[in-house]
């Protein structure tokens, strides 16, 4: 049975809600931001952004945003009241002048009464829309893929660029493997150019499956993914000669929506990974997992959760590591990321020992 979507809830606008035009106080408009009311833009498209431009000038004035941890900080409070501002949806479109046309208010809502989204919402829609549609490109790979709405999708490809290496050394059977974590579904596209006939993969986010399902229609690809919405290995008991997991970099330090579980690792997922796989890897199969120093390096977390496990675990061991410094920050971006200067992405080759 294909899971239902996940999407946008409609937000149902507070009585005391301010309307806002070009001609209303910026200033008025934020204050009651702050005190939790909702703002609705009432005008033109270009109205809520400037709206948000000037909330972040405000959060950068009273707020610091240095620190890794600042910035993190920063971005919950700007998304909090940045997630007030509301406009309204009608017919399938925004009932705002000037605003972009958005295709999942129609192919992801039946509603047929108006309802309100929060402005954030509608920004990640339209930027979904157009990934969607236009396909983002991934070095590794031959073809664009086509990300689904809320689905994570690589931005970065360092780590992409270090399984492509390994996979071209790798001499093991490819009969079958997992893909733990799917998502848009690269790593199984990685997999698939170089030879193997059969992958296994699973998300915890529905609209990934949703996503890969449409991606595949009824493509011969589609034979050789099988897919699961489940939460790691989901259905599959099988035993497998290939297990592979590309994680959550950082350490939870809040509720997770669905997108951000792709982000942010709860504290006992890599126990309950190593012990599942344990029961699914074939006597000479290998798991690799494609992790990242960014929690050691920005202090988010003091322990490093696959050199607890080879050192505390007793299950694997250590067959290859490699690891890639990444790109440098873009210049364009106005936040202090110095702490990538510092930052490599580690591929991690283990087999189970005895």
């Amino acid at each position: 049975m294909i899971p239902e979507v996940i999407k946008p809830v409609p937000v149902r606008p507070k009585k005391n809600a301010l309307h806002f035009y070009k001609s209303v106080n910026v200033e008025s408009a934020i204050e009651s931001l702050k005190a939790e009311n909702h703002v609705i833009i009432a005008d033109y498209y270009s109205s809520g952004l400037l709206l948000l431009k000037e909330l972040k000038k405000h959060l950068n004035k009273s707020l610091p945003n240095m620190s890794f941890l600042e910035q993190r900080e920063y971005r919950a409070e700007y998304q909090k009241l940045s997630n007030l501002i509301l406009m309204e949806i009608k017919n399938h479109s925004l009932a705002v002048k000037k605003a972009p046309a958005i295709g999942w208010l129609e192919k992801l809502y039946q509603e047929s009464e108006p309802f309100y989204l929060s402005l954030p919402q509608i920004q990640g829609l339209n930027s979904a829309w157009q990934w969607y549609i236009k396909g983002v490109s991934i070095p590794v790979l031959r073809n664009k893929i086509h990300p689904f709405y809320g689905v994570y999708f690589p931005t970065r490809f360092d780590h992409l660029i270090v399984f492509d290496n390994w996979l071209k050394r790798y001499n093991g059977p490819k009969k079958s493997a997992m893909d733990i974590g799917i998502g848009s579904g690269v790593l199984s596209l990685q997999m698939m150019k170089y030879g193997f006939q059969k992958v296994y993969g699973t998300d915890v986010n529905q609209n990934a499956i949703i996503g890969l399902k449409e991606f595949m229609g009824e493509t011969k690809l589609s034979r050789k993914i099988e897919l699961d919405h489940g939460n790691l290995f989901g259905k599959w008991d099988k035993e497998t000669e290939l297990i592979v997991f590309n994680p959550p970099w950082l350490p939870k330090s809040h509720d997770l929506n669905r997108l951000d579980e792709a982000m942010y690792y709860h504290e006992t997922l890599f126990d309950e990974f190593f012990s599942a796989a344990k029961e699914r890897l074939l006597p000479d199969g290998r798991i690799v997992l494609l992790f990242s120093n960014l929690a050691q390096i920005t202090g988010a977390a003091k322990e490093h959760p696959i050199e607890r496990e080879l050192a505390n675990g007793g299950r694997y061991k250590l067959e290859n590591y490699y690891k890639k410094r990444v790109k440098s920050a873009s210049k364009k971006t106005k936040r202090n990321q110095s702490w990538r200067a510092k930052e490599e992405v580690e591929l991690w080759e283990l087999s189970m020992v005895g």
